[in-house]
């Protein structure tokens, strides 16, 4: 079996370790004879799947008790719906858009009352985070959103923004779990699972329990009412099983790698290889300001079209899988999520000088 290096944004790596107790696990689950697949989701047992997952979730995460955690589905688009539903009693938001997804988010949040962008970095392609030291944040806002990590454009807030005691919410699909984060400075922090934990269709909201109410906008629909899910402990209807049972096994293997601080530590040491040797090439250049470089996804490019497609295209030949950038951005884009080893890291590295060399 040849396992390449798997560079995609999202489904992304998992542990391998993960997928190989996984795949022992496939037909028989602890000894119950079947599949976490095929059993039910009121059973004992998927109840102590979901049940350890989110206690082991809350351990890593450091979460506070008056914060509920729910297993949701929808990805994290449904949540672009459901934040203003649930929160927008003014009928108001401030946004701060640093790509495509926080547009999306801000879209979307318009169909239900006034949201008001407060700082952009579109005057620049999202090349950088604005500064979001003073913002003018509107006096009515029921919250202000931001979306944390930015996938296709490679930022990440290094600063927790400040709203002068508004409520913050963050869409963290993209970084969660890759360095510790005080879950106190949000309301609410979500996340769809494909990149950093597990595969498609979970969505993870953490959500401060005072803004889980049935004071809601009218026509709110059920599964997006976040009290829904909140009193029936994510099994309001059944539940992506099978993708919280593989999160659950990649929560347990973090702790494993001993937590988040170790995590970043070593995601630090890892984005650093490949950073250094952008800073230092004389064919592919960063796209991003130094200072808001995320960790998890570096966007490149050689500054040619054709050059960047012939990288692409003899990269995916040497064993380096989905490296061509968003469709929105072009270039290439190496999204090194936490179970990416580090050698995965190297390698493309040692890669990008050989085919510098050729192509000088």
């Amino acid at each position: 079996m040849t396992r390449v290096y798997n560079f995609s944004a999202g489904p992304a790596v998992l542990p391998e370790e993960v997928l190989k107790e996984a795949a022992e696990e496939m037909l028989d689950y602890k000894g119950c004879g079947m599949s976490v697949m095929e059993m039910s989701h009121r059973s004992k047992m998927f109840s102590d799947i979901i049940e350890t997952a989110e206690a082991d979730l809350r351990e890593l995460m450091n979460i506070p008790d008056n914060y509920k955690v729910l297993f949701l589905q929808g990805g994290a688009s449904s949540q672009f719906s459901a934040i203003p539903m649930n929160l927008m009693r003014n009928k108001e938001a401030d946004f701060i858009i640093t790509g495509q997804w926080a547009k999306k988010a801000y879209q979307e949040a318009s169909r239900y009352g006034k949201a008001n962008i407060i700082a952009s970095s579109e005057d620049k392609t999202f090349t950088y985070i604005p500064d979001c030291s003073d913002l003018n944040i509107s006096e009515n806002a029921d919250y202000v959103y931001v979306c944390y990590n930015n996938t296709i454009y490679g930022t990440k807030y290094q600063q927790v923004p400040d709203t002068k005691g508004k409520i913050l919410v963050a869409d963290m699909s993209s970084c969660i779990l890759s360095e510790p984060v005080n879950v106190e400075d949000f309301g609410v922090i979500y996340f769809g699972v494909q990149k950093n934990v597990g595969p498609a269709g979970v969505v993870v909201a953490v959500i401060r329990e005072d803004l889980i109410t049935d004071d809601v906008l009218p026509g709110t629909p059920t599964m997006l009412k976040w009290k829904t899910h909140a009193d029936a402990k994510s099994l309001y209807n059944t539940p992506p099983c099978y993708g919280i049972y593989i999160c659950g096994k990649v929560f347990q293997w973090l702790k494993k790698q001993g937590g988040l601080e170790a995590m970043k530590k070593h995601n630090e040491e890892k984005a650093k290889i490949l950073y250094d040797f952008l800073d230092q090439s004389e064919m592919f250049k960063g796209t991003v300001v130094k200072e808001d470089r995320s960790l998890m996804n570096v966007p490149f490019v050689t500054g040619n079209d054709e050059m960047d497609a012939k990288f692409v295209k003899e990269a995916k030949e040497a064993g380096f899988e989905n490296l061509k950038g968003h469709r929105t951005v072009g270039g290439m884009r190496a999204s090194i999520y936490n179970a990416m080893p580090t050698e995965g890291v190297e390698k493309l590295v040692e890669f990008m000088k050989k085919f510098e060399e050729e192509n000088k």
